[in-house]
């Protein structure tokens, strides 16, 4: 009953707070005509229809206007009203289009649309050029739903998401508004401040609608998905698109507008498929409904996705704006049913802007303060389009659960349920949550830190952590002890670390650590823990090589400013080599030998590959990213990336060694870039060099060491830092080098244009490696490969042929990608 009052409150609401309020409907069938265009003709307002047809304006001032209501499939209607009181109530009808082709005797429609379309193209630029800069309103909102969810997963137990889920095991997942002003200039040039922010669930929630995301532009050639999508009035799109002109009509306003059907030539590109709508004579763009698959855009969990964008006339350029955006998607996982709408409106269009007085800046979004707690009378005023009974159901629900999940012995039960330690617990981890304190504690679990290599034998290596965290800053700090006992060895292993992070801006982060640790001799740690194990067992190839370190380390981190970041860190450390203590593996009898702990000795099992000595070591580095474009929120800055190179530089000194030659210099820099080149692909190059000084007998652990592999087991997705059968410590060096990797993948570019195995949906990569250091000839790696392996929508494997040549002799083979080992690790 009191859910029933409260929705009843909510309804008469939305009504009397609305200034205009109305329902559209088909007048032959009396069905919802839903996401209309509704504009004030030669005004700055607009809005959009709901899915049940009903709309609001927020006009405030007496007077008369002319309503103009526009939808595909439809008349465009235009009524004069004088309005005198508010609120004001008008509900009107639209006539189903006349179209002005008939089939019987139109025949030539494909060379009709052609023409059209290479109108289109042609004054592209003319008619890009009349929006390329202005101010407006922007609002937005999201939902995202739910459905068919299990009960268990993988055989974990899902829950109902916190009162999300209704008895069918459906629901609103996310449901949230913005108001925003925007500042924009082509191409892809947005400035935004959040003024209002809403979230279902959440009293103080910060909204992720953003106009900079919703940003879709017909006018330029590609529109930005993880793979570029071509669009229909691109300047190479005759060669990816067939075109039918399918019906024209009169617009309201004595526009002459041609629908035109949009049919791609091979269903493996990133193109789209349905209809754009362009005015004849100006060819402008009146309206775009196209539909692309998920697969095509590197989203293979997402089925379709669809764009519908609705222009309206503006007098002040003569020229026809998008006002209305609508984003449909289907996804599935794990046999689980996701839909979402995201829906968007531009009002209040200013084009007499000047941006050269107030430049747009890298700032991409920004908030007011105290966005996110606007009262419902405001968004009830606000709002331009109606929300839908669902959303408003789903308002009241949440805002009731939101209650009681800030209720103490609510929160109290939800803890009791997640804390339950549960049989697989110790093996493969366990999480123990204070929710109302804010705090938890980690465990890592047995099993997935168990390992083997030549010098423990079997170990095991469990992680324990402790993190508070603050709710409104999202600083938090984290308490935590890394253990290891190798059972060959016989030998216990602990350190410990305390780290804080101060706030979740600029990402200031202090940690100190010490204790006792076992290390790979390389620190970015090439050899992974899993693939050294089965190498080891089975084949009795024992890659890992460690060493023994008590350190205490101090640390900081921080942006300084956007696009700068420092790093430092000085430490106290005790090195000393260690040696095989097994034999052991799961061959029987097996000939061949295990080589020595020793990297640069294999067959030295007794000889320590550096003295044992403590030393001080201290290192200051920066990145500096040129142009990184950010968002701003109120508890988070978020890095978007930059299309200009990403630059390094580091200065390391190791001093006071135990071993007076042990102390070094080491100067390095590293540069690297990423491009997408149309839908052709993505490059992406890392390039590496630095020297070291006063260096020439430091211990092999202080060597630039790079990262190899032995193992023909890719890890990453991208190989911009590995050499894929450089063996692991052959070209270690104390002197100077130069390392380089390239990385081209096509991104279906090519393969997709092969008859069948097109239908694979497989990207061609291709990769070019060089390593140079003195007194070795150059070592080079050309490769190319196959990436988006899997089945269905998992598609985390990769396989790439190598050919290697050092110098000497040159060898090739095979290397299979597997993505998720280091997520395993």
């Amino acid at each position: 009953m009191k859910k029933c009052l409260l929705l009843i409150l909510l309804l008469y609401s939305s009504l009397t707070n609305a200034q205009i309020r109305g329902r559209l409907t088909s007048s032959q069938s009396g069905d919802a005509v839903p996401y209309a265009s509704i504009t004030i003709k030669n005004g700055q307002y607009g809005t959009s229809s709901n899915e049940n047809g009903e709309f609001y304006l927020p006009i405030t001032e007496k007077g008369s206007y002319t309503f103009v209501f526009r939808s595909l499939g439809y008349q465009t209607k235009e009524t004069t009203l004088s309005i005198n009181e508010f609120p004001f109530e008008l509900n009107t009808s639209l006539n189903t289009e006349e179209y002005l082709l008939k089939e019987v005797v139109i025949e030539n429609r494909e060379d009709q649309a052609n023409t059209i379309i290479k109108k289109t193209i042609e004054y592209k630029e003319v008619n890009r050029q009349k929006t390329a800069s202005y101010v407006a309103d922007f609002y937005s909102r999201g939902i995202i739903r739910i459905s068919d969810v299990p009960k268990e997963i993988l055989g974990q137990e899902v829950g109902n998401f916190s009162g999300t889920l209704d008895s069918t095991r459906s629901g609103v997942l996310y449901l949230s508004e913005t108001v925003s002003k925007i500042r924009y200039k082509r191409p892809y040039k947005i400035n935004e401040v959040i003024t209002a922010s809403k979230v279902s669930g959440d009293d103080n929630g910060i909204s992720y609608n953003n106009a900079y995301a919703a940003e879709f532009d017909f006018y330029e050639n590609y529109l930005p998905f993880e793979t570029n999508v071509i669009s229909p009035i691109a300047n190479n799109a005759f060669n990816y698109y067939s075109y039918e002109l399918e019906n024209t009509f009169n617009d309201k306003s004595g526009y002459l507008i041609n629908k035109i059907k949009v049919t791609p030539k091979r269903d493996s590109e990133p193109t789209m498929y349905g209809y754009i709508y362009i005015v004849n004579n100006s060819w402008e763009l009146y309206a775009v409904n196209l539909s692309i698959k998920g697969l095509l855009i590197d989203e293979p969990l997402v089925d379709i996705l669809t764009i519908n964008q609705n222009f309206g006339y503006s007098s002040q350029k003569d020229t026809w704006v998008k006002n209305v955006q609508i984003i449909d998607f289907n996804a599935e996982i794990f046999d689980v049913g996701l839909s979402g709408r995201f829906s968007a409106v531009y009002s209040n269009i200013n084009f007499d802007t000047n941006f050269k007085v107030n430049p747009l800046s890298n700032k991409v979004l920004g908030f007011e303060e105290d966005a996110n707690n606007k009262p419902n009378s405001y968004w009830n005023k606000t709002r331009p389009i109606p929300l839908t009974q669902e959303e408003k159901e789903d308002y009241i629900k949440k805002d009731s659960l939101e209650k009681l999940k800030n209720n103490p012995e609510y929160i109290e039960l939800q803890d009791r349920k997640k804390n339950k330690f549960l049989l697989f617990s110790l093996p493969i981890g366990y999480t123990y949550y204070n929710t109302d304190e804010n705090w938890k504690i980690t465990f890592s679990g047995l099993a997935r830190k168990l390992g083997f290599n030549t010098v423990q034998a079997y170990h095991l290596a469990p992680t324990f952590t402790f993190t508070k965290t603050n709710p409104e800053t999202k600083a938090y700090t984290t308490y935590g002890t890394n253990l290891n006992y190798g059972f060959a060895e016989k030998r216990f292993r602990a350190n410990a670390f305390i780290s804080h992070k101060f706030n979740n801006i600029s990402n200031p982060i202090a940690t100190l650590s010490g204790g006792s640790s076992i290390e790979q001799f390389n620190p970015e740690n090439p050899i992974n823990r899993m693939v050294n194990s089965i190498s080891t067992l089975f084949f009795r190839d024992n890659y890992m090589k460690l060493y023994d370190i008590n350190f205490l380390k101090l640390s900081y981190e921080e942006e300084l400013v956007n696009g700068i970041e420092f790093f430092g860190s000085v430490e106290y450390n005790r090195k000393r080599s260690l040696f095989n203590n097994t034999n052991f593996s799961t061959i029987k009898n097996a000939k061949k030998p295990y080589t020595s702990n020793n990297p640069l000795e294999p067959e030295a099992y007794d000889t320590p590959s550096f003295e044992k000595h403590h030393m001080i070591k201290t290192s200051v580095s920066a990145r500096f990213t040129f142009g990184q474009k950010y968002m701003l929120r109120p508890d988070e800055k978020i890095n978007l990336g930059t299309k200009y190179p990403r630059i390094l530089l580091k200065y390391e000194k190791g001093f006071a060694s135990s071993v007076e030659n042990y102390n070094f210099d080491h100067l390095s820099a590293k540069i690297t870039y990423d491009a997408t080149i149309g839908n052709v692909g993505d490059l992406g190059i890392s390039i590496r060099t630095g020297q070291f000084f006063n260096s020439d007998s430091i211990a092999f652990t202080d060597y630039r060491h790079f990262n190899g592999n032995q193992t023909h087991v890719g890890k990453s997705e991208r190989y911009l830092n590995v050499f894929n059968f450089l063996p692991y410590y052959t070209h270690s060096t104390n002197d100077k080098y130069f390392e380089a990797h390239a990385e081209y993948n096509f991104k279906g570019y090519l393969a997709n244009k092969v008859p069948l195995f097109n239908k694979l949906n497989y990207y061609l990569v291709t990769g070019y490696h060089v390593l140079g250091i003195p007194n070795q000839k150059p070592y080079m790696e050309f490769t190319v490969g196959l990436d988006n392996l899997g089945w269905d929508r998992f598609r985390f494997l990769r396989i790439d042929y190598i050919r290697s040549y050092d110098g000497r002799q040159m060898s090739d083979g095979v290397i299979f990608g597997l993505t998720f080992l280091d997520i395993l690790e």
